[in-house]
């Protein structure tokens, strides 16, 4: 029994032994003797070392990896073809993290160990980053040995960068804001201030999703105020700031040379977008809309020329809505304004009528003027004609010049028109009387622009009552009609 529990004593002290022997610093007094690179000659430069430890590249990842700092391997190697060299002294007492060394050729690491010599050690320091560390190594210049001698996180002050684009825009337009160029942050924040200057909005970025998109509804200029936060909660000092410019509609003014339209059908009527104006900019296009009452389009025109006018003749009259819109030189548009036209078409005319007039068929040349007035029952399809004058008689007895008079109802089908009605002449020879009369005419309208027209027109007057038969007491005329 004895026997047993002097070996458990024994056992026990030698782990207790064992643990604090690994636990405890390594004391390293000299330097040379398990060398990592082998090195031949003078102690060598910088450069040199850079070379010998590219040869030994795969040595110095399996020393990595055997350390547990697999991961600083890739960032070592290509951080040392541009690493500045420092030339130090590691004071005695100093410690590293690790070493590598070489002993009877393989790879080794110790950990934890202190320069125990008896005067500092001449070293060549250099710094590889990764992320927000710093690993300071160090190679003891009478070898080739690699020591990781310390690792700092270094977090840097965050930069702010932002992007607004475009720098000017329409009402409604997006407007993207960019802080993907930001450095080293762990969020970003933008404030927006509105043309008075006021804070609109406020909105939270981070650099996974460094991109915004927003509109504005009201013209002016608009600023964009940002900041960055680093991982300690720093915010960033240098400016940081954009804007961007909401461009001012125009403003359409419109108006008509006639309202309402009295009498206007067939006649030009002006629509003047000439006093439309443009706050920061300049009007450069007008379009017009013509709508009838049932809200058909029944004419476009768009005006790229100052003074944005348009010379529109209708053809039938009724109530029509005239819409305008203008755009600027940043292609914005105005808002549409809106007149209501009554367009009405002359219905009285003054009429004037003649030409060569042949009584009761035989040699009695006449000459036939009249005047007097048309109007247009229905327009285009009913008119109503009351006319008189005279008839200049071409021989003499026992022939006469002779007054008439009409009372006619003109039908039209597009432009030809027949109509009849009744007249009343006085005696064209001596020995007759005046006569009564049925009047038949049939015509053509040569030209007609809706305030004045010309026709060709045929005329057959038929005496009425007893005795008076039409072979012997009609009348024909073959004359031009004018309407104005």
């Amino acid at each position: 029994m004895r026997n047993k529990k002097l070996i458990f004593i024994v056992i026990g002290l030698l782990i207790v032994f064992s643990i604090h022997s690994f636990a405890e610093t390594k004391k390293l007094k000299q330097i040379g003797r398990y060398t990592f690179v082998r090195i031949k000659g003078d102690v060598p430069t910088a450069e040199i070392m850079k070379i010998l430890l590219d040869k030994y590249a795969g040595d110095i990842k399996y020393g990595f990896d055997l350390a547990g700092y697999g991961d600083i391997y890739l960032p070592f190697i290509e951080q040392i073809k541009d690493a500045s060299f420092v030339e130090k002294e590691l004071a005695v007492g100093d410690k590293m993290v690790w070493m590598l060394f070489r002993s009877r050729g393989k790879v080794k690491v110790v950990e934890d160990i202190e320069w125990a010599g008896k005067k500092s050690l001449p070293v060549y320091s250099f710094i590889v980053k990764k992320g927000y560390k710093h690993y300071e190594f160090i190679m003891p210049r009478p070898c080739g040995n690699i020591a990781l001698r310390s690792v700092e996180e270094i977090i840097p002050d965050a930069i702010c960068d932002i992007k607004v684009v475009p720098a000017k825009a329409n009402i409604n337009n997006p407007i993207s804001v960019d802080m993907s160029g930001t450095q080293h942050a762990k969020s970003m924040e933008v404030e927006i201030l509105g043309p008075e200057g006021t804070k609109l909005t406020t909105k939270t970025l981070t650099p996974d999703s460094p991109k915004w998109q927003t509109k504005f509804d009201k013209p002016g200029e608009y600023i964009f105020k940002a900041k960055a936060i680093n991982l300690e909660g720093k915010i960033s000092t240098n400016p940081c700031e954009a804007k961007t410019y909401i461009n001012f509609p125009p403003v359409c003014k419109l108006w008509t040379s006639c309202l309402p339209c009295i009498n206007y059908v067939g006649r030009p009527i002006t629509i003047d977008a000439s006093q439309s104006t443009d706050q920061d900019g300049q009007v450069v296009k007008a379009d017009f809309e013509i709508t009838d009452e049932a809200g058909n389009v029944i004419d476009t025109y768009s005006d790229t020329e100052k003074p944005f006018t348009w010379e529109k003749i209708f053809v039938k009259p009724g109530v029509y809505t005239v819409t305008g819109v203008v755009t600027d030189d940043f292609e914005a548009m105005s808002q549409p304004v809106k007149i209501e036209l009554e367009v009405t078409q002359k219905k009285t005319f003054l009429l004037v009528e003649g030409g060569p007039l042949y009584a009761r068929g035989s040699a009695g040349p006449f000459i036939g003027t009249r005047v007097g007035l048309l109007y247009k029952i229905i327009p285009d399809t009913l008119d109503c004609v009351l006319s008189g004058g005279g008839s200049l008689a071409l021989k003499g007895e026992p022939w006469k010049s002779f007054f008439m008079a009409n009372i006619l109802m003109n039908v039209h089908a597009g432009p030809a028109f027949f109509g009849a009605g009744a007249g009343y002449t006085t005696k064209v020879r001596t020995e007759r009387e005046s006569d009564t009369e049925l009047i038949g005419n049939v015509g053509l309208d040569v030209f007609n622009n809706f305030t004045n027209a010309g026709s060709l027109l045929f005329e057959v007057r038929a005496p009425i009552g007893e005795g008076r038969s039409f072979s012997k007491n009609y009348k024909i005329m073959l004359g031009f009609r004018y309407i104005f």
